[in-house]
């Protein structure tokens, strides 16, 4: 019979006859790797791997986080396709003087724009409308996902508590909780950041250390929501008082604001390890109303 499913699908299948299964990134296996490329060679490349004592493993998903992630990616899709479709009434609607100012707010006018202009030729117009009818159709689909994330995240307890942190709102809980199942994967919460590309790359020798702009390696999604959360906190940042505000202001006092949004991001990324590794509760003083 022929092998399907993924490996976080087989992994749950050995767990549930009792086996000990663990993943491992395929990078982590390649600098084990010999000459060559055949079954045997990749048995023991990942033999040599999973024995090293620093090696780090992916937490298994359960169903139900594969379902919620599989929201997400749903989400992104969809949110990619409505870009698209804005763009193209844009565009087509330019050729022929109709115009209105930037945004995706701006379509509606757009829209109704074409409907009025006599001058418009019909089929132009049949164009603009079967593309408007798909753009509604995405913004159907699009509100019926954040329904169901909505509800992934009230059935998660991890969910309704990461939401305590200042930026961190449903759709960022529930794509934390989800593509991190277990945080004691990680040693701190620096790692925590690191693995999602938020810490600076370095480039050191001879004793010196050089350090450059964040690396952008890990979970590409979570670091964008990340720092999209931060971007919100930094337009409110001067109405609060508290450490965290206080650490924020000081930086934009040295920094450009752009750095200072993947910094606060770093900062949420660690706050929010804490939070799942002790199970405490954000400390609202720390980030409260002025």
């Amino acid at each position: 019979m022929e092998a399907c499913g993924s490996a976080h699908y087989w992994a749950r299948e050995l767990k549930s006859m009792g086996h000990m299964p663990v993943l491992i990134p395929p990078t982590y296996v390649e600098p084990y790797v010999k000459r060559g490329k055949n079954d045997a060679v990749d048995a023991e490349a990942i033999c040599e791997a999973m024995s090293r004592p620093q090696m780090r493993f992916v937490p298994v998903k359960s169903a139900e986080q594969q379902a919620t992630l599989m929201l997400h990616s749903t989400r992104e899709l969809l949110i990619k396709q409505r870009t698209m479709m804005v763009n193209a009434i844009r565009s087509h609607l330019s050729e022929f003087g109709i115009v209105v100012a930037k945004g995706i707010g701006f379509v509606e006018d757009l829209r109704d724009m074409s409907e009025k202009d006599s001058n418009l030729p019909h089929a132009a117009l049949g164009a603009t409308r079967i593309l408007g009818k798909s753009l509604d159709d995405l913004d159907k689909s699009l509100a019926e996902l954040d329904k169901r994330i909505a509800d992934a995240h009230e059935a998660s307890d991890m969910s309704r508590l990461l939401v305590e942190v200042p930026g961190i709102g449903k759709l960022i809980a529930t794509a934390i909780v989800c593509h991190v199942p277990d945080p004691n994967a990680f040693q701190s919460g620096r790692d925590f950041a690191a693995w999602l590309g938020l810490t600076p790359r370095q480039n050191s020798s001879g004793g010196k250390q050089s350090l450059g702009p964040i690396t952008k390696q890990g979970n590409r999604y979570v670091r964008k929501l990340l720092v999209l959360g931060a971007t919100s906190l930094l337009n409110v940042v001067g109405k609060r008082v508290g450490s965290l505000r206080d650490w924020t202001m000081a930086l934009l006092a040295r920094k450009p604001a752009r750095l200072v949004t993947v910094a606060l991001a770093n900062k949420l990324a660690r706050i929010v390890w804490a939070m799942m590794k002790t199970g405490e509760g954000f400390r609202p003083t720390a980030f409260a109303k002025g």
